[in-house]
């Protein structure tokens, strides 16, 4: 007989992929106010892989994987997690949570784009349009005064674009990489080593180091939410939903992340939106839909059906 799905379990995981992702940029923004930004990352990622690890281990998950594995997950973890989350994560000390959320939902059309100029691959006519509006939609959103006027935010939204670029890519690359067929074993890695790559990014900045029982206690807080739910438990949701509803159903949280960090910003932070911010949201967002929904996702699909795990890292850790 087959299983039929816990209606109750889809809502909470979808709760987790819409809200704690789209909160993951609030919690970053609150703890690197305090804390290097290598160092912050570093050790979310190297906690995170490292209870990965002994659940695996308590749940009889062999950590086994082949040396051409482990080398395959060094390379994502950089893409994904070192160089793009790393690189976010400094970059917020610049820019406010909604406009980095805004420009990172872009990541669909740089994906696009990167199929076109690596494999050679047509960009459908509604595609197209979605590039256009994709574009429009972020100069709308870099342009506006109260963007230029802060201090380093150009600087911070050109980091935002090339870790953008570093997801897009590694998104291709995880594709076609042997890794390892358990999707929690392969995160495990993944993010083991990101984090690893991100402690020696931190030494060579020279970043200074200080103890948790140091930090305040919004930024513990924010440092262990971010373990365990946003690299944990959203990550798990994510992974449910995938194998119990239609992958375009799970891609919706491309165009929620965006407004959650918005509005926890605006909330928590007193982050400005402004009238051209919503309008550089609803372009930016009909520009991602357009090219997410030719034919039933096939761009996302391509992805999401070959990983048991591959596809999470396009969706903000």
């Amino acid at each position: 007989m087959k299983n039929v799905p816990n209606p109750t379990l889809i809502i909470l995981a979808f709760f987790s992929v819409y809200v704690i992702w789209g909160s993951t940029y609030l919690l970053n923004k609150i703890a690197v106010t305090e804390l290097p930004p290598f160092m912050l990352a570093s050790i979310r990622f190297v906690t995170a892989g490292t209870l990965i690890f002994i659940i695996c281990k308590i749940t009889g998950k062999s950590l086994a994987i082949s040396r051409k594995q482990f080398f395959n997950t060094v390379i994502a973890g950089f893409l994904f997690l070192a160089f793009g989350n790393g690189v976010v994560v400094w970059a917020l000390r610049h820019v406010d949570t909604g406009f980095a959320a805004l420009e990172i939902s872009a990541q669909p059309l740089v994906v696009l784009l990167l199929m076109r100029i690596i494999d050679g691959k047509k960009i459908p006519a509604m595609s197209m349009v979605g590039v256009v509006l994709g574009i429009i939609g972020i100069y709308l959103l870099v342009s506006q005064k109260q963007v230029l006027s802060q201090e380093n935010s150009v600087l911070g939204m050109s980091m935002i674009a090339l870790a953008l670029t570093g997801w897009a890519y590694g998104s291709l690359f995880v594709g076609r990489a042997n890794l390892p067929s358990n999707y929690f074993v392969n995160t495990g890695y993944q993010m083991f080593n990101g984090g690893l790559l991100l402690f020696i990014a931190s030494m060579v900045f020279g970043e200074e180091w200080s103890a948790p029982a140091a930090w305040s206690s919004p930024t513990q807080i924010s440092m262990i939410l971010l373990i365990l739910f946003g690299s944990i438990v959203a990550f798990t949701s994510f992974n449910y939903l995938l194998r119990t509803v239609s992958p375009e159903k799970v891609a919706t949280s491309t165009y929620v992340n965006p407004i959650i960090a918005l509005i926890l910003g605006w909330y928590f932070l007193n982050e400005q939106i402004t009238t051209q911010s919503v309008i550089a949201a609803m372009v930016l967002l009909t520009g991602v839909y357009f090219i997410n929904t030719r034919k039933k996702f096939l761009l996302y699909s391509r992805f999401a059906n070959k990983i048991g795990g591959k596809r999470y890292e396009e969706l903000r850790l």
